[in-house]
Parts: structure tokens; C-alpha cells; sequence
């Protein structure tokens, strides 16, 4: 699947054919064709692919939108789940494996500080014991042969370890690697608890492309059937160093004790693409900041009717930075759209607020709005010592000053703020 979604995107594709190592080199190919895939076709006898998602304009042709319209699309999958189709069969079943090691694999250590080499792109499944089932993205550090130690975060996935741990069991998952975009961001996707990513993953699929999802129970755990890899795997009530790693700011993180995750079993399909997630890359960027701009759009529109549409900015690491574009009907709704889209992102740090007219893509419009429609002493929203982002390195215990700019033309004189046009 994987190499049948790289062959399309044609002459854009960088071809590395030369043997590269997994260790710094795949990031220095990386990080100089920021924009472009790169496949390589020789790291320890394996074939690596990166920077495969790594603009917006890419996610939204292989889905089938607008760029403007995947704040929708993931919207209304969000909201929305649909069913995925239960099957047999699936092409990664045709090569399994007990007889492997993490080490053989071609798991890049990406930046010289790294605690090891890392699973970047994989996605742990998990069921829990009345059926519901988890997805969502973990980084991985290899530790041994068969072991690694796992970040969770304080979400689902850690829920459903901790429950395990406290009673001195093991919590049996699936890891997979190599998926199609719209797999990999319903993993990151944050929804409440009962709503399964893969039902989410489903209604992407029947979206774009007219058919649910399909996905293979292996050992009781459904995975989808489109993914490379796919490792049987367990999650011990045992801890371990994890770290030092470089996260979506490109700054480093620093070391935690973490769950150690220990691998079992591993299939994958014939002559498979290991998908190597650039740490802090414009890839991680789209698929950890896509899936949040559906939670600032449904904030904002909560106290303002007219939203056109979020931006998750590049330059923020599509984390900490947005653009919001609203159509004002009162006074004070621009600053009103500030504050909820600081409530539909926690982690968000600036917001920028604008009229219809400005192309939220578009930086240098962005800017213009600044510059001709925003005085500081008015239009400027502060708020000292609020809740953040533990991975912005400014800040202090995560906690953040959060700033919000109306650059939105006042109701009573917006004849005088419209640019020329012919």
C-alpha cells in the first residue's frame, strides 16, 4: 500500500539508491528535502521512506479535498465514526516471524543526542476488557533485542496500562508501521474515551475514498489491513529510562521513566517500506498539528457562527501558533475567538484572529492584516501564567504567557480597511 502511494506522487519523490545508515543519515536526506518524500533504498538491507505526509497539499489530494476543506473532513470523521469492515485476510499476514531483533530493523537514531533509535511513526491498538478499542501514536526507544520503552502520555492508552500494572499484568497490544494518512491521523486524533480511531480512520476511508475501513483481528486485536508492519507486542508494569528525544519544536526532551514494551511477534508485507518519522519535521508537524485544528474550529464556533477556517502555523510547529478566520457580527467577537481558541487547545501559546478576506496559508497576508489592522494598546489579548505546552522550552513548569491578536477590522469603518482591488 505504502509503495503503491509513494509510486504516485512521481518525480516529486526523491530516490536515494545508495546505502544510507540508520543512524544520522536518514535525517541529514530528511531534512534537506523538507517538502519532499524520500525513499531510500538501501538501510541495512531495507527500504525506508520519509517525509511522505510532509505537506497539506499532498494530505488533502491523496484524501481527495481542498486544503481548505481537511479541517472539515476531519471535523465531521471526529464526530462522526463509522464502522470498519472486519476481514481475513490482509498482505501484511504473508510473512510472520518470531525470529527477529529491534537492532536488525531499520530504526533510525535521528539527532546525536537521542536516548537511541526510535519507532517514530508507529501506532499502538490496544482493547480494553469491555472491547473498545484504543489507537494513537507512541514514540518507541529501542533498548534490546526485543524491548523498548514506551512514551505514554496521561491518556487512553496509559489508562488502559495502568489498570494492567496495578494488578501485575502485562497489557497485550499491536504496533504498526507504515500506514496511509488517513490511519495516521486518526491515531492522533484526541477524542474521549469509547470513541475508537479506527472508527474514526473509518469514516475518512468511506469519505475519500467510498469504503470503510478494513482491518484483521490478529490475537483478538484489529489492525488495520493497509499497514507494512505489524509487531505482537506487551506492555509490562516496568519502567525504564526513555530519552533524551527531539519533539515537534525540534528542541530536546528530557528523560522520564516510561513503560518497557516488549516485542513478540512481527509480520509485515512482501518487500516492505519502514515509515521513518522525522522528528520535528514538516511530517510530524501535519500529523500531530491536522488533527487539532477541528478542536480550535469547533471552539470558535461556539462563540462565533462564521468560522472559515484554522491554521495550525509551520512556523509554530504546527503546535503552538494558529490563524484563526472568522466573520465578525459584533464587536468584541475577535477577541472572543482568541480566548476559545486557547480553550480548544491547551497547548496553544499565539493566535492571530482575522477577517474572511485573509488567506490564513499565506504568512505575508497574515502579516498584512498585522500591520494594517491591529494597534497593540487595543486589539492585544495577554494572559500571564496559563497552562501550556510542556513542549515549548520557554516555558516554566509548562506554565506560559498566552497572546491573541484581533487583526480584525472594526464593524463601523471597514470601508477604510479594504485593500484596492480590480
Amino acid at each position: 500500500m505504502l509503495r503503491e502511494i509513494i509510486e504516485n506522487f512521481g518525480d516529486e519523490v526523491v530516490r536515494v539508491s545508495t546505502p544510507v545508515r540508520k543512524e544520522l543519515e536518514i535525517t541529514r536526506y530528511l531534512l534537506r528535502h523538507r517538502e519532499r518524500p524520500v525513499l531510500f533504498e538501501d538501510v541495512g538491507g531495507w527500504q525506508v521512506a520519509g517525509n511522505i505526509w510532509s505537506t497539506r497539499d499532498r494530505i488533502s489530494g491523496y484524501l481527495g479535498v481542498r486544503k481548505e476543506e481537511l479541517v472539515h473532513l476531519l471535523t465531521d470523521s471526529m464526530e462522526k465514526p463509522r464502522p470498519y469492515r472486519v476481514v481475513s485476510n490482509a498482505p501484511f499476514l504473508k510473512n510472520s516471524t518470531s525470529d527477529f531483533s529491534l537492532l536488525e530493523l531499520p530504526i533510525p537514531k535521528y539527532f546525536p543526542n537521542d536516548g537511541g533509535h526510535y519507532f517514530t511513526s508507529a501506532i499502538v491498538v490496544a482493547r480494553d476488557e469491555k472491547g473498545f478499542v484504543n489507537m494513537s501514536f507512541h514514540r518507541m526507544m529501542v533498548t534490546g533485542e526485543r524491548r523498548a520503552a514506551i512514551r505514554l502520555v496521561p491518556r487512553h492508552l496509559y489508562s488502559m496500562w495502568k489498570d494492567r500494572a496495578e494488578k501485575g499484568e502485562e497489557l497485550d497490544v499491536r504496533i504498526i508501521v507504515g500506514n496511509p494518512v488517513h490511519i495516521l491521523l486518526a491515531g492522533a486524533t484526541s477524542v474521549a474515551y469509547g470513541v475508537s480511531e479506527l472508527e474514526i480512520a473509518s469514516a475518512l476511508s468511506e469519505k475519500a475514498f467510498g469504503k470503510p475501513l478494513e482491518a484483521v483481528e490478529v490475537g483478538g486485536i484489529p489492525v488495520p489491513a493497509e499497514t507494512e508492519f505489524v509487531f505482537e507486542a506487551k506492555i509490562l508494569p516496568e519502567l525504564t529510562n526513555e530519552g533524551p528525544f527531539v519533539d515537534i519544536t525540534g528542541t530536546y526532551d528530557y528523560v522520564r521513566r516510561q513503560p518497557v514494551v516488549v516485542f513478540e511477534r512481527m509480520y509485515h508485507v512482501d518487500n516492505p517500506i519502514f515509515h521513518a518519522l522525522l522528528p520535528g519535521g514538516y511530517e510530524h508537524y501535519m500529523l500531530m498539528g491536522l488533527p487539532k485544528e477541528p478542536q480550535i474550529y469547533a471552539a470558535v464556533k461556539r462563540v462565533v457562527p462564521k468560522v472559515h477556517g484554522v491554521r495550525l502555523t509551520e512556523g509554530g510547529a504546527m503546535w503552538l501558533h494558529a490563524v484563526v478566520s472568522i466573520t465578525k457580527q459584533h464587536e468584541g467577537d475577535g477577541k472572543n475567538a482568541i480566548l476559545a481558541a486557547f480553550a480548544g487547545h491547551p497547548s496553544l501559546k499565539h493566535v492571530t484572529v482575522v477577517d474572511e478576506d485573509i488567506d490564513i496559508y499565506d504568512d505575508r497576508d497574515v502579516e498584512w492584516a498585522v500591520a494594517t489592522r491591529f494597534q497593540a494598546d487595543r486589539d492585544l489579548v495577554i494572559i500571564p501564567s496559563a497552562r501550556g505546552s510542556s513542549l515549548d522550552p520557554s516555558a516554566e513548569k509548562s506554565l506560559t504567557a498566552k497572546w491573541g491578536i484581533d487583526a480584525t477590522k472594526p464593524l463601523d469603518r471597514k470601508e477604510e480597511f479594504e485593500r484596492a482591488r480590480i
